[in-house]
């Protein structure tokens, strides 16, 4: 018997055979080449040529040639549905390697559903530990021709980077080379010409040329002002602080001084002095992600890739496609949800592109909202990243969280922190004097709040002003107060509108006119707004701060006048709640400089003394048992979650105004709505609804289908229905009562 790994059809109609025996041997050494950069290629030789071995128990010889028609004389065959192919080789490795093939066992079960628990847990599908005891597909295995020198092998060296403590992240990172390689293997047989659009990327020396040679035509065409002359002092000190090892860095700049550009000058010279692969720009928003790439995109051209749910599909090209699949590129823009989350993964497709972090350069934007609920873990794995897997990491904030590792009075461990960061600004206490740029009013009584009335009576002394927001029914019930014309932006409203309206604003602050603006706290985070006074409800520290980069960004002004207000309302309990008190703590000893940097070490130092850390015992779910190397994969990737995503999402029908008068298809979502209701999803068609998508609680969810206002076009994809006003142009998503914890999101 020829055994085959895949089978097709050539365009003349004729079959063409996959040998098993080649595709075990090929995926080995694409696995090796890249397990290679952290020194496991004889794990990943091992498991590349076991993974597929349940391939050769006949059952599934009858069942391929029969699914794919072949044969048509084994259709029977194929009405049995579907042969368990991975399991056999996650025995035989045990078999032959004991305890340590164990390891292999977990890569080889899980190389098509993902990683599996040790012990069956909450999540879906058989635990590892059951699978192991199904001998009999071994046995059939075994029964047939195996190929000698596929079987043979030589115990590899048991040296796991960090210990047991690094034994989960190891484990996906061999997964990772694993299931990359053999998606690549296999798409080189089923797909030659996509697997020719992979790579071919300019080298990373080829793109500090280009970012070079923009930098300087910058510097041409910038005025002559402080704020830019700081902006390229800036810039200087992080080309200067590149030839430093590698190893934590951080980028301590205040709003407005360039971080985005100064930060990607480091990485690109600090790539190429330590032969770093590609430079990983992680974003907390997806709101602001665009901005971002767009700026790197003029640069780099489809040398960048974004990744991330909200990417606008015009915006794509087959060659995006592929390198989000596996971070080949050599600039990533992603988002915190995307990049962390894969890093505690156990689906082959979010796992996939880990073995592309090792030697990297990983930028983390706005590094002081990194998940409380997950900041140990997160931890973890950033130390873990730069010790064993040549990562270099930059935090760059304006306003740096106190990640140092802490101790209580009785010696226990509060935070394992990260150490030896180095600063990258020489004294960047001495630039937060130079960019003051805005004065700082607080109130008077921080114990007693402001009626919303009152509030907007302030507000509308300014006929250009910012209003920022703790939930998305404050923001409502602030605008609803303003006069005629004031601008609201929340998630309520989908990514197509908010981008819309985010450039509505720029535009007419660029152009001097009258604008009024409510916003929750979407805006804070990177979007270049530049307002001459900006009203903050009491939060966190960091988000006043950040608030406060939103006025005067560009020094135009004197000074900036940012108002810090009690709203009539405490922030929704939790996080944000604790954030208010904690500020209120600091600023209550310190309300002369309210956002001097000492005052956001104190800050964060309360914030998350007061803060379970690993809420979800995420550490201790991928610790490993000593005894059996238990450890509970999916279970964890299942609870690891950044955002707690308890809502539906509902495809609403925005039409923009701006597209109609454009002259281009202005209800271009209706069709789509159309297309996926007559013809299915698909991935392309997703991605483009993806941009008027607006998650609403399950409460607003019940609200919205008991009225009617929306439908099941799909099974599990819900639409506003066609005649039905409850997306407004203005505010998005209506809703009229029961608003829940949920609604306090951004």
């Amino acid at each position: 018997m020829n055994y085959i790994a895949h089978v097709k059809q050539d365009k003349a109609g004729n079959w063409i055979e996959h040998s098993l025996e080649e595709h075990l041997t090929c995926v080995g050494k694409l696995a090796v080449e890249a397990a290679a950069r952290f020194s496991a290629s004889d794990w990943a030789r091992l498991a590349g040529r076991w993974h597929d071995l349940g391939k050769y128990n006949a059952e599934f010889q009858s069942y391929i040639r029969g699914a794919s028609g072949y044969e048509a004389h084994l259709e029977d065959e194929f009405s049995k549905g579907r042969v368990d192919h991975s399991t056999a080789g996650a025995i035989f490795a045990v078999n032959k390697l004991g305890l340590p093939g164990k390891i292999l066992a977990y890569l080889i079960a899980g190389h098509h559903a993902g990683l599996p628990d040790w012990e069956k847990d909450e999540a879906p599908g058989s635990s590892l530990r059951e699978r192991l005891q199904r001998t009999e597909l071994l046995d059939k295995t075994l029964a047939q021709s195996v190929p000698d020198n596929l079987l043979e092998c030589t115990e590899p060296e048991v040296k796991i980077p960090g210990g047991p403590s690094g034994f989960a992240l190891w484990v996906r990172m061999l997964f990772s080379c694993l299931v990359d390689a053999d998606f690549l293997d296999t798409e080189r047989f089923m797909d030659e010409d996509k697997a020719k659009q992979r790579g071919k990327y300019p080298t990373v020396s080829d793109l500090q040329s280009r970012f070079n040679e923009h930098m300087v035509k910058l510097g041409q065409s910038a005025l002559d002002t402080h704020v830019n002359r700081l902006r390229a002092d800036i810039l200087r000190q992080c080309r200067e602080s590149a030839s430093r090892q590698p190893g934590f860095f951080s980028l301590t700049v205040p709003t407005g001084g360039g971080k985005t550009l100064s930060g990607m000058a480091f990485a690109l010279d600090h790539a190429i002095q330590h032969n770093k692969r590609r430079v990983i720009h992680v974003i907390p928003y997806t709101s602001i992600i665009e901005q971002t790439a767009d700026i790197f995109c003029s640069i780099f051209g489809d040398a960048v890739i974004e990744h991330h749910s909200s990417l606008d599909p015009d915006k794509e090209s087959v060659r995006s496609r592929l390198a989000s699949e596996n971070w080949d590129a050599p600039i990533i823009v992603t988002t915190s949800v995307q990049f962390f989350e894969s890093l505690f993964a156990a689906r082959t497709s979010r796992c996939r592109k880990l073995h592309n972090l090792v030697d990297s350069v990983v930028v983390l934007d706005e590094a002081q909202l990194l998940p409380p609920a997950f900041l140990q873990p997160i931890l973890d794995s950033l130390n873990l990243l730069v010790e064993h897997y040549g990562v270099t990491v930059v935090l760059s904030t304006a306003t740096q969280p106190a990640l140092n590792t802490r101790k209580d009075s009785f010696g226990r461990t509060i935070l394992r922190g990260l150490e030896n960061v180095q600063e990258i600004i020489e004294q960047p206490d001495v630039l937060y004097s130079k960019l003051e740029r805005v004065r700082v009013t607080l109130p008077v009584d921080f114990n007693s709040s402001s009626n919303w009335q009152d509030i907007t009576n302030e507000i509308k002394q300014h006929e250009t002003v910012l209003a920022i927001v703790n939930t998305r029914r404050h923001a409502r019930e602030l605008h609803a107060l303003l006069p005629e014309g004031a601008i609201h932006l929340s998630a309520q409203m989908c990514g197509q509108h908010r981008s819309r309206v985010i450039a509505e604003i720029k535009e007419k602050l660029g152009e001097g006119e009258p604008v009024r603006v409510v916003s929750t706290q979407l805006v804070e985070a990177g979007v270049d707004l530049d307002f001459p006074v900006v009203f903050r409800a009491l939060s966190g520290l960091d988000s006043i701060a950040q608030a406060a980069g939103r006025c005067n960004r560009e020094g135009r002004l004197k000074q900036g006048e940012v108002v810090v207000f009690v709203p009539p309302e405490p922030p929704p309990p939790g996080d944000m709640r604790r954030a208010a008190a904690k500020t209120v703590s600091v600023l209550a000893s310190n309300g002369d400089a309210p956002l001097a940097r000492d005052n956001f070490t104190k800050y964060f130092r309360l914030f998350y003394d007061d803060t379970d850390l690993d809420k979800k015992n995420i550490v201790k779910r991928l610790m490993p048992d000593s005894q059996e190397l238990g450890v509970q994969f999916r279970t964890a990737a299942r609870h690891f979650k950044l955002i707690d995503n308890a809502g539906e999402n509902v495809l609403v029908r925005y039409y923009s105004v701006v597209d109609s008068e454009a002259g281009e298809q202005g209800r271009a979502v209706d069709a789509l709505l159309d297309a996926l209701r007559h013809a299915g999803p698909s991935r392309d068609l997703m991605r483009k609804l993806q941009r008027f998508s607006v998650n609403a609680s399950q409460q607003h969810f019940q609200q919205l289908r008991e009225n009617g206002e929306i439908e099941e076009i799909h099974p599990g994809i819900w639409a506003q229905v066609e005649g039905s006003s409850v997306y407004d142009s203005v505010l998005g998503l209506m809703q009229t009562s029961g608003w829940s914890a949920e609604e306090m999101v951004i």
